[in-house]
């Protein structure tokens, strides 16, 4: 994937990058994937704004991506790679030696034509899903499961990758994207390669519509609102008030930890991110 740029015909042009998409090679998604998505605007479902700064956007269709990748032993051809506006990977349609279809997130490397497997005795190449204890250590995997059998929940976003360390009894010491290290179940299942559309993080929305399209308003600061309606508003001049960075509700913003201390799955942590 490379970047577009645009000759500056107007300020928001001047920055603007987009993706060239010469990766994708359908512009239509496989209808019986695809279903209608509604957009909530951050309310829930008593219709009361719990996420702020949400609304509008473009129509989009849900395409269903198979996380599980649970049908094993079958080899499946890459038919066409293709545009998700619901996630920052592009996703892969595959068709299965016995006809079904389905959608993966493509990994970095792949193409149409390429073959990809899931089980025990897949070759080790990208797309292709082995349980973490048929992985050898080193290898660079992604779409990794937490539990067994649930479906690949880390390492899903564009260009990311994590590292199979080692193994240690029943579990797998993996290093994810943030730097945190961690024990993983070892009859969990990963992707092998690392999750493709590397220069997403490198585009340049150029203007403030764009981010219009993609759902999301206008986001007032604190200190811009009256002490009324936030800790941080009001004051002659810019100030802060003398109190610390918060949201409305006196939800300390910085510095302050909110994972819980006894969270079960600490035990799994080896190292932490933010070390």
């Amino acid at each position: 994937m490379a970047l577009k740029s645009f000759k500056p015909t107007s300020p928001s042009r001047r920055h603007m990058t987009v993706s060239d998409f010469a990766e994708i090679t359908a512009s239509a998604p496989e209808k019986s994937l695809t279903k209608g998505k509604r957009s909530t605007g951050g309310r829930n479902n008593a219709g009361r704004i719990t996420v702020r700064f949400r609304g509008g956007g473009v129509k989009r269709r849900f395409r269903a991506i198979d996380f599980k990748r649970s049908k094993e032993n079958i080899p499946a051809t890459v038919k066409s790679i293709e545009y998700d506006p619901n996630r920052t990977s592009n996703i892969a349609l595959i068709c299965y030696a016995d006809g079904e279809k389905s959608y993966i997130l493509a990994p970095n490397g792949l193409e149409v034509g390429d073959t990809v497997m899931s089980g025990p005795k897949a070759p080790i190449k990208p797309g292709n899903v082995l349980k973490i204890k048929d992985i050898p250590a080193g290898v660079n995997i992604h779409n990794i499961e937490l539990y067994p059998g649930r479906g690949g929940q880390l390492v899903r976003s564009a260009g990311q990758t994590a590292v199979l360390r080692g193994k240690d009894g029943k579990y797998a010491i993996v290093k994810l994207p943030s730097g945190e290290v961690r024990y993983i179940n070892m009859d969990c299942r990963a992707t092998i390669g690392q999750v493709g559309n590397l220069d997403h993080n490198k585009v340049n929305l150029g203007k403030a519509g764009k981010k219009r399209y993609l759902g999301k308003r206008p986001h007032v600061r604190g200190v811009a609102m009256n002490p009324v309606d936030h800790p941080m508003g009001g004051g002659e001049g810019k100030t802060s008030g003398g109190g610390h960075p918060q949201s409305p509700w006196g939800q300390l913003a910085k510095g302050y930890r909110t994972r819980k201390k006894h969270k079960p799955s600490n035990k799994f942590i080896i190292e932490r991110r933010n070390k």
